[in-house]
């Protein structure tokens, strides 16, 4: 086994101890776990730019997400998502090079109506495989790069992002003139009625140019892309089993983030949400003002999952229902989930993007 692969073969080995063996006991992925030792998450702690670009080694998980609704000159759907995860193994005082307790995964994928192709890299933490600096921002994970083409850029307004795996790659350049928005109360983002939270931001506002290579081919596209920032040291309850969460383009330039929280018992969900209005006004959305309903299931990777939804916002009068680009969008991966484009039709029409997991 070659030097490289021994590395990603024990950091796989380290996420899955972390994750697959606790799903049932701590939530998706053992997000529920016990955090004893890792920092808090506490209402009230101001979001500061840029330094919150970068990573908080002191928490437990954090992830830099972006997802983009593109089209080709034909006006063919794409989407393309781009995540980088951290997570620290054990808390303490943060150790360098090889002793570090910090591993990090990519992951990546492009779809269309008929393929959805994903990657998977996984690197060690300490030794330049992987990392995020604030400013000029850049979060990497081996050859995959997310970051600002301007070094003295301090609010991320003009990046770069690239990624590939088997048979597909992306190029792809994001802009914009609006700053990031703050989710939740005023950055704090609870996640259940029993204290669990994460820090969470977003710049939903990015245009994007570029190409996608697809078995060889290159694609020019254009569209917009949305990027989450979130970092927590337990962000679900340990009965939480997963979650559903939305991304949504509404028309004029509005923008609508939603997720719910599933619980083990009949009924036991956790709503929340933001409206974000095109001068970036956020409005939180209560959870009785939300309502999320599955529709009919469909077969995917052997597990039934509601790749549609009716999605409504009652102090908004938005009633829409959601359906997939690709209903077969799943990621294989060491921990799978679906994501993948949607679009919308209702009181209001647009795209967006749809994460499910837990199923």
């Amino acid at each position: 086994m070659s030097v490289s692969r021994a590395i990603a073969a024990a950091v796989l080995l380290a996420l899955c101890v972390w994750g697959s063996a606790r799903v049932t006991a701590g939530g998706f992925a053992g997000l529920g776990d016990d955090a004893a030792g890792f920092a808090p998450v506490v209402p009230g702690r101001e979001i500061v730019f840029p330094a919150d670009f970068g990573a908080h080694p002191d928490f437990r998980i954090e992830w830099w997400y972006v997802t983009a609704n593109l089209k080709d000159a034909s006006g063919a759907d794409y989407g393309v998502q781009w995540t980088l995860f951290r997570q620290a193994l054990e808390p303490g005082p943060q150790r360098d090079g090889w002793a570090s307790q910090q591993v990090w995964m990519g992951h990546a994928a492009v779809t269309s109506a008929t393929t959805h192709r994903f990657g998977e890299t996984l690197a060690r933490g300490g030794i330049g495989q992987a990392g995020v600096e604030a400013q000029p921002f850049q979060a990497w994970i081996n050859d995959w790069s997310f970051k600002s083409t301007d070094a003295h850029d301090a609010a991320i307004r003009a990046l770069t992002l690239t990624a590939g795996g088997k048979d597909f790659s992306y190029a792809l350049t994001l802009k914009t003139d609006r700053a990031p928005v703050l989710q939740g109360d005023r950055g704090y983002s609870r996640k259940s009625d029993r204290g669990q939270a994460s820090y969470y931001y977003s710049q939903p506002n990015f245009e994007v140019s570029g190409t996608l290579t697809i078995d060889g081919r290159d694609v020019a596209v254009t569209g917009t892309a949305w990027m989450d920032r979130e970092w927590s040291s337990q962000p679900l309850a340990a009965e939480q089993k997963g979650w559903d969460w939305l991304s949504l383009h509404l028309p004029d330039g509005e923008k609508l983030m939603l997720f719910q929280l599933r619980g083990t018992g009949v009924g036991d969900v956790y709503r929340s949400g933001n409206w974000i209005g095109r001068d970036g006004h956020v409005t939180p959305l209560a959870s009785g003002d939300i309502v999320l309903t599955p529709g009919e299931a469909r077969r995917v990777a052997g597990r039934a999952l509601p790749v549609t939804w009716r999605v409504e916002v009652k102090s908004k009068g938005l009633r829409i229902e959601t359906a997939p680009l690709n209903a077969d969008a799943w990621m294989g991966t060491t921990f799978p989930y679906w994501e993948g484009p949607i679009r919308f039709t209702g009181t209001h029409a647009g795209n967006g993007y749809l994460e499910m997991t837990g199923y």
